[in-house]
């Protein structure tokens, strides 16, 4: 499912225009956003938390050339499945 999948779904399920639906996905993905810049952690109960890992620099080599290179710390965002969608996905 893609964004605009997304947005359809809602409009549908929730009797929605295409706008108001866009508005609440894109409203909804901004906070989160924003919040994961601010360097907060983002919990959905039942999916699970997004969080932003900080990683330090190191030497890397370059696998082409095999040049020794350095890499700069960097930050990025990070998500951790909740139990409840683990135990949903994993039914065999």
């Amino acid at each position: 499912m893609n964004k605009s999948q997304l947005i359809e779904a809602l409009a549908k399920e929730e009797n929605l225009g295409l706008k108001k639906a866009e508005e609440v996905v894109n409203t909804v993905f901004g906070e989160m956003e924003n919040s994961l810049v601010k360097g907060e952690r983002v919990e959905i109960r039942g999916l699970g938390s997004f969080k932003v890992k900080k990683y330090d620099g190191y030497k890397g080599r370059n696998p082409k050339t095999g040049e020794v290179i350095e890499v700069s710390p960097k930050k990025l965002p990070f998500f951790k499945v909740g139990k409840g969608l683990k135990e949903r996905v994993d039914v065999a």
